[in-house]
């Protein structure tokens, strides 16, 4: 039995990843060799955004922040603080060089389970927070949604037995409308049915005030949500707001590219790809790769993917301002991402 949870572009942790990732966009867009580190915490009416950027484009951070702020779909007014600083030389002199931006363990996943190669619960979740927004967005008989909202299935030999959605909504709705819509609109069309699926539609009673008005917010404060619900392990580095030569981010996204390929050329049914770095080198410290069933694939790995961070960015494109997309409902598992591209193992 597995469980995994999504949550809308909306939720407060998932704001700030978007900020952040917009803002790296835009470095990006003026300054491909931009190099971006970049925090964003919410809470009640302020917003501050920290870190470090080297970069020759200029951006208005503030006003980009309250731009993606009313894009999700808040209308209530943001207090912006920016406090951000040059990337240390220290560890620029690494960088410079070709070396990886910090030490860690990164994993990739794949499994032929779905057709995305990802974990049924996290896709399904996925697909019902996604979903969620979308009939907020533009179905007229969900206009009482608001942004904030989680959702989660629990999954047993591939059969749905738990569906648990959260929805922020407005206060003139009562929660019996609210199940009977989600369970017609939202949760039948996306799970295929919900015969002998227990279905949990905002279990407090009420979701009137969300967004930075119930909540804090912070970057990645999502990791399972972002990656494969838990279902393997993590290494712990946050993606959102880091440019390419992070690795937290660069090599995950490799990781996953290797065991996607690694599965679609049949060499495993399920393949988690593992790898690490020392902070200033450019060649991994480890790369493992292993089937389902225990089977070594790292040669395999090793052969047709090269880890160095550099041959990551450009294999990969990850100098292009790709990454606000990413920042909502899973970077793994939605074919517009290079990493989720399938080629041919030669």
């Amino acid at each position: 039995m597995k469980t995994a949870e999504s949550v809308t572009e909306g939720h407060p942790d998932k704001v700030c990843d978007q900020i952040a990732d917009a803002l790296l966009d835009e470095y990006l867009k003026r300054d491909p060799q931009s190099r971006v580190a970049l925090e964003v915490f919410g809470s009640h009416g302020m917003l501050m955004v920290g870190g470090e950027v080297t970069s020759k484009g200029e951006i208005d951070i503030e006003a980009m922040a309250k731009h993606v702020y009313k894009q999700i779909g808040y209308d209530d007014e943001l207090e912006v603080f920016v406090n951000i600083e040059l990337q240390s030389g220290d560890i620029a002199q690494g960088v410079d060089t070709g070396g990886a931006g910090d030490q860690g363990i990164m994993y990739g996943y794949a499994s032929a389970e779905t057709e995305s190669f990802m974990p049924a619960p996290i896709a399904h979740a996925h697909a019902l927070s996604s979903r969620l927004s979308e009939l907020r967005r533009h179905d007229p008989a969900f206009a009482w949604l608001r942004p904030d909202g989680k959702t989660q299935v629990t999954m047993d030999r591939g059969r749905v037995l738990t569906v648990v959605v959260s929805t922020q909504h407005a206060p003139d709705i009562s929660q019996e409308e609210i199940r009977a819509k989600l369970i017609d609109g939202l949760i039948a069309p996306v799970i295929g049915g919900v015969d002998g699926v227990e279905i949990l539609v905002n279990p407090t009673g009420r979701f009137v005030v969300g967004g930075f008005t119930a909540d804090t917010g912070l970057t990645g404060r999502k990791l399972m949500v972002d990656t494969y619900g838990g279902i393997i392990p993590h290494g712990g580095g946050a993606f959102s707001g880091k440019y390419a030569t992070k690795v937290d981010r660069s090599a995950a996204y490799m990781a996953r590219f290797a065991a996607k390929n690694l599965v679609a050329a049949g060499y495993a049914k399920k393949c988690m790809v593992s790898v690490a770095y020392a902070i200033g080198r450019a060649e991994p410290v480890m790369l493992t790769a292993r089937s389902e069933d225990g089977r070594d694939l790292s040669p395999l790995a090793a052969k047709h993917f090269d880890f160095r961070p550099q041959a990551i960015v450009e294999r990969l494109g990850l100098r292009a301002p790709i990454f606000r997309e990413t920042a909502a409902y899973g970077h793994f598992g939605r074919d517009r991402f290079p990493w989720e591209r399938i080629v041919e193992l030669k």
